[in-house]
């Protein structure tokens, strides 16, 4: 039988302290490392507003006509802005541009990118190129792919942007984000893609390039950061 006035008790009550210390400071170091600071270069600017109707010597000529992940709850809760636009210059190929952004509440991002969203609509795909894009000086990683549907060809240039980081890939895109988490911050992510239906690549990714570089350099200075993170 157990003398509960005996020298026992106090053992307990020390044993009872020293876990719920223990405890408490795991439940802080839990509430230290979750991400509490977040980046959102576009705030409460629209998208709509941002992007100029008229880029270089391109037009905005209307909304639709793009390909786009199919609209549902999920894509709802991705997505706190997309902006979809297609520009014409002349008689050359419209060209559509895409922006997705995400402001990253929860510092857990997804977002469609043209390998898997294109696919779903019945594209094949050709493998993706790494690509340096230049806009005021500044050169910046994108991708570029070819999307072949039948009577439907389309030259692809994308590149996403997550916090202050510019992955290239799933995985890259997947471990910005994990490492910003790390530091403390919530990063927002920005896909920005362009495409026109041309067969002739060469000729097309070449206005394509054109075309990214007077949309960057049309932004004032100070909020191009929203498209393309500082080198």
């Amino acid at each position: 039988m157990v003398d509960w006035t005996g020298s026992e008790a106090p053992l307990l009550d020390r044993r009872k302290m020293l876990l719920g210390l223990l405890f408490a400071g795991s439940a802080a170091a839990v509430y230290a490392r979750q991400p509490h600071t977040p980046i959102d270069y576009l705030g409460s600017t629209k998208l709509e507003a941002f992007i100029p109707k008229r880029i270089g010597g391109w037009e905005f000529a209307t909304s639709s006509g793009l390909i786009v992940p199919p609209e549902d709850a999920l894509s709802a809760a991705l997505y706190s802005q997309v902006l979809t636009r297609v520009y014409t210059r002349g008689n050359e190929p419209p060209i559509m541009l895409l922006i997705a952004q995400a402001a990253g509440q929860t510092g857990v991002l997804q977002i469609h990118r043209p390998e898997f969203c294109y696919p779903a609509g019945g594209f094949a795909l050709s493998p993706i190129v790494p690509e340096r894009l230049l806009a005021n000086g500044t050169a910046f990683p994108a991708n570029q792919l070819t999307a072949t549907a039948p009577g439907r060809v389309e030259q692809i240039i994308y590149w996403t942007r997550v916090g202050d980081q510019m992955p290239a890939s799933w995985r890259d895109q997947k471990l910005a984000v994990a490492y910003d988490n790390l530091k403390g911050k919530i990063p927002d992510a920005v896909l920005v893609r362009v495409s026109c239906i041309d067969p002739d690549a060469e000729a097309a990714f070449d206005r394509l390039k054109q075309f990214v570089s007077a949309m960057v350099g049309s932004l004032p200075a100070k909020r191009r950061n929203v498209l393309v993170a500082a080198a």
